[in-house]
């Protein structure tokens, strides 16, 4: 075995190394936000009872209530689906999800249901009908961020607490709510950038993000990006800025924005792209803050 006393050459493969850091991780792409503030969440008096009353609710009637029509994505059954999801699994590094379509024509969507232990993914029919096998690639790949991240549960609270708040105790369903939506809105950028990794095309993923908020191929065809994401402008000034503190999701020119600064970070170019250079995570993260605002 030879030895080598190139110090130069240490030097170089010592700095690739740390170059590369950021990227070593297959989760490693999550928004620093997200994480840091769903730390704090389990400490939060009204969102600690607003879960333990959703878990309950979910292991004895909500499950069932939600499948009871849906059929289960499979080896057998939707397979073309089942192999996507199973391909999205591998690149984010996790372990298969339980996938489930629901029938719903007029809702085009997904979300991601259920306990840590329990997760499951939901895609409505619609969604299926309207997306193009990669465009629903990107939809997967977002949803199993979700789980790669341990957002499920509080999902499912937040779920719950918008469309069954009458099964919670009144007093902790705004200061709940208020918090949950806080988190989400940093949790959904750490999933569309899971989604892009997935589908390792930003013109794509963009396309996928604007195509579910038009809710229409149509109209997509005709928007001009450009002036779309001049909105930014918009949303920073005025009274109307404070309105996205009750949303769960960041405006969605936020979203296109933070996107497009992702797909110029390391974690992206390196293990996405196979590619040299990009943005550092720290600084990644901060424009993105700075690009959300309120969020």
């Amino acid at each position: 075995m030879s030895i080598s006393f190139d110090f130069r050459k240490w030097i170089k493969d010592e700095s690739e190394q740390r170059r590369r850091g950021d990227a070593a991780h297959p989760g490693g792409y999550a928004y620093t936000a997200d994480e840091k503030v769903r730390r704090v969440l389990g400490a939060l008096g009204p969102v600690k009872l607003a879960t333990e009353a959703t878990v309950r609710l979910w292991n004895t009637t909500a499950r069932a209530d939600l499948l009871g029509s849906a059929v289960r994505v499979g080896p057998n059954q939707f397979k073309e689906i089942h192999e996507l999801v199973s391909g999205c699994a591998r690149t984010l590094g996790i372990a298969m999800p339980a996938v489930y379509i629901q029938p719903n024509p007029g809702a085009v969507n997904a979300m991601t249901l259920g306990t840590e232990d329990d997760g499951i993914i939901i895609i409505t029919s619609a969604a299926v009908d309207h997306m193009s096998p990669e465009e629903l690639r990107f939809i997967v790949g977002h949803e199993c961020g979700h789980i790669q991240h341990g957002h499920v549960t509080y999902m499912t609270v937040l779920h719950y607490l918008m469309n069954t708040a009458s099964y919670f105790l009144r007093w902790i369903v705004t200061p709940a709510l208020m918090a949950l939506n806080s988190w989400k809105r940093r949790a959904e950028v750490t999933c569309d950038r899971a989604g892009l990794v997935c589908v390792g095309d930003l013109d794509l993923a963009v396309k996928t993000l604007v195509k579910l908020a038009l809710g229409s191929q149509k109209l997509y065809d005709q928007i001009n990006m450009d002036e779309y994401l001049k909105q930014l402008d918009d949303l920073r000034g005025g009274v109307g800025q404070y309105a996205e503190f009750n949303k769960s999701h960041p405006y969605l020119p936020k979203r296109v924005k933070a996107l497009q600064l992702f797909a110029k970070s390391l974690y992206f170019r390196v293990r996405v792209l196979k590619k040299d250079g990009g943005l550092p995570k720290e600084i990644l993260d901060e424009r993105v803050s700075e690009v959300l605002g309120v969020g």
